[in-house]
């Protein structure tokens, strides 16, 4: 049975201010010392689904704001008995170092932030997910040679995050015009069905 939730949430409401307690990948996944692929705002997660069963020798973490659809991705995922793929509740914008805080060294290896909520409204702005936090703390937990690929079909969306990235000087900005992965999001597929333009970037971890 799909879960009906709201769209949106606010993440700076009380409830989203909850500290994660930190990720143990060692009770996560069964073989926990393959490379991991990170998906922040894995929102259903119907994305890591597919790219956990195409990809067995990876495992794959969605993190995800809304709890009740982390709960339905993860029964999906147990159903598919998917041992490399775990959802996990957090609020990325704000406690995603807390969430990876024992993180391996070395483990992380490929991040993808895809088609965030843009908040349109100038008030809203700070409700957007894409900040140096989560900047530093993937930079941080990335392998040297490490991707991030982000893309949004919102302009003002994509100038902003992009940015963000850019600033910080353990990243190498690539431009793609592709998607690097076999596996689509929904709102990738519904975007490109209606030939509307999509802006991605790669950022790769330099070795400093």
């Amino acid at each position: 049975m799909r879960v009906r939730i709201h769209q949106h949430v606010n993440p700076l409401a009380p409830f989203y201010r909850i500290l994660p307690q930190p990720f143990e990948i060692e009770k996560a996944f069964a073989r926990p010392k393959l490379p991991l692929f990170l998906d922040i705002g894995s929102a259903r997660g119907r994305f890591l689904l597919k790219m956990a069963e195409l990809e067995p020798q990876w495992n794959f973490l969605g993190v995800e704001i809304r709890e009740p659809l982390v709960g339905e991705a993860n029964r999906l995922a147990a159903e598919k008995d998917l041992i490399n793929l775990r959802y996990e509740f957090c609020n990325a914008s704000l406690a995603l170092d807390k969430l990876l805080k024992e993180l391996p060294a070395n483990v992380l290896q490929t991040v993808t932030v895809q088609f965030p909520d843009p908040w349109y409204k100038k008030r809203h702005a700070k409700r957007r997910m894409v900040n140096e936090n989560i900047v530093e703390t993937v930079v941080k937990h990335l392998k040297i040679s490490g991707k991030i690929f982000v893309q949004t079909d919102v302009d003002f969306l994509a100038d902003e995050m992009f940015t963000v990235f850019r600033k910080n000087v353990n990243l190498r900005e690539i431009e793609t015009a592709e998607n690097p992965f076999s596996v689509k999001t929904e709102r990738e597929i519904a975007v490109e069905e209606k030939s509307l333009p999509i802006y991605r970037r790669i950022f790769e971890k330099l070795n400093f």
